[in-house]
């Protein structure tokens, strides 16, 4: 077994500039950086951490996702019209094909499983 890990993850400077979110809604459009961590043996298991700019933008991944928020806040309304605000410490679990409206109020920084 080989653990990985990354230490002050809610500060690391290891993550790798993406560009812009693919669907933004806001301007200037929230740009991304993410550090992708494979997992052995499981590599059909994306996961990491992500970080994302203040703005809106609609959600592009069809995946469940599990993430937990180490740093940052907003909401996400789903296309229902739920609204979910979430902050530093929260731990959201989103079923797979679940659209809606990210709103990032303050630079969000997560670790991300996409199951």
């Amino acid at each position: 077994m080989s653990i990985q890990i990354i230490h002050s993850s809610s500060t690391t400077s290891d993550l790798l500039v993406k560009g812009q979110v693919p669907v933004p809604l806001s301007e200037p459009a929230c740009h991304i950086s993410a550090l992708e961590v494979n997992v052995p043996e499981r590599l059909d298991c994306k996961t990491g951490i992500w970080e994302c700019s203040r703005g809106r933008f609609e959600r592009q991944v069809a995946a469940g996702e599990v993430m937990h928020i180490l740093c940052g806040s907003g909401e996400f309304t789903s296309h229902d019209g739920t609204v979910f605000a979430f902050k530093s410490g929260d731990t959201l679990f989103f079923p797979p094909n679940t659209c809606g409206i990210w709103a990032i109020q303050e630079t969000l920084r997560k670790v991300y499983v996409l199951i």
